[in-house]
């Protein structure tokens, strides 16, 4: 293998901190990646890396190489793309992270149509509803929705995202409307989140209100909250994505609406040194165009 190889092998290493992690991202065996920056290390005659039973550690050395060899490929690439990407369409492998009900809901369809588009691009498409590591778990691209967290990650909104409370009408019917938000204390709720407490965020007169929320079904899942909703079970907080084929149809209907919370967005999020690919920027534009014509039910 040439510098080239091995340098991407390290950067990728560690990125990932770990020697399995970038095997699955390179597609290489474990095996290999050790002996190939144990060579490298070798070649330049300097410790990179410090090996342990549990993850790895950068020395001093490795992260002043890290950050020259990055450097490096990210131009390699540049200067790829400058050349490929004159006349050509996009190509290669795209491996995207994206939350579960987004995913069933609208990818299900946008997928297909940019693969129709797009036939030299190849898609891994994984769903979850946790927040993955992009570089570390190997993601050229991820969606997220809601507020961002600070980080390095190039973010591109691609949609507006409303946050409703609703319920059935036959539940609102047997149990009354709540006025305000400090009324759901008095409501049968249907938590949706990934931790213990969940708390739902409201405005008042420009100042945010948090309601802690609790009820008999806690779910992780987006497009069971709107189910038990429908089946009259309570009030759920939800995207307007999730919930919006049952508002248009009447089988859901919001509530507390003079409260709602600001918009958000829904990203696409990549690494910096990928801002450059044009199968990145192509699946963004994509994206972002099926959002806009979706966006007239959200």
């Amino acid at each position: 293998m040439d510098l080239l190889d091995d340098m991407r092998i390290f950067v990728s290493a560690v990125e990932a901190m770990s020697f399995t992690g970038a095997a699955a991202k390179l597609g290489l065996s474990k095996q290999f990646v050790s002996r190939r920056i144990s060579a490298l290390e070798q070649s330049l005659g300097v410790r990179l890396l410090l090996r342990t039973t549990r993850r790895l550690a950068v020395t001093d050395l490795g992260q002043i190489y890290y950050a020259r060899a990055r450097r490096i490929l990210d131009d390699v690439e540049a200067a790829n793309l400058a050349v490929s990407s004159q006349g050509e369409r996009p190509r290669g492998n795209l491996r995207v992270s994206a939350p579960m009900s987004f995913g069933t809901m609208f990818l299900g369809s946008v997928i297909p149509s940019f693969l129709a588009t797009y036939p030299d691009v190849t898609i891994e498409l994984e769903l979850n509803d946790r927040t993955v590591d992009i570089i570390g778990e190997g993601y050229d691209v991820a969606v997220r929705i809601g507020a961002l967290a600070d980080s390095s990650l190039i973010a591109r909104a691609v949609a507006p995202m409303r946050m409703v409370t609703c319920a059935s009408p036959r539940y609102l019917d047997a149990h009354g409307t709540p006025q305000t938000p400090e009324d759901l204390r008095e409501h049968a709720l249907l938590p949706y989140g990934h931790s213990q407490r969940v708390s739902w965020t409201y405005a008042r007169d420009g100042h945010p209100v948090e309601i802690p929320v609790s009820g008999r079904l806690r779910v992780n899942n987006g497009e069971l909250a709107r189910d038990a909703a429908v089946a009259d079970l309570g009030l759920t907080f939800l995207p307007v994505f999730i919930v919006a084929p049952a508002l248009l149809g009447g089988r859901l209907v919001t509530v507390l609406d003079d409260f709602a919370p600001p918009p958000t967005a829904i990203h696409v999020v990549y690494p910096q040194h990928r801002q450059a690919s044009l199968v990145i920027r192509a699946f963004s534009e994509f994206l972002a165009s099926a959002c806009h014509v979706a966006g007239a039910q959200w």
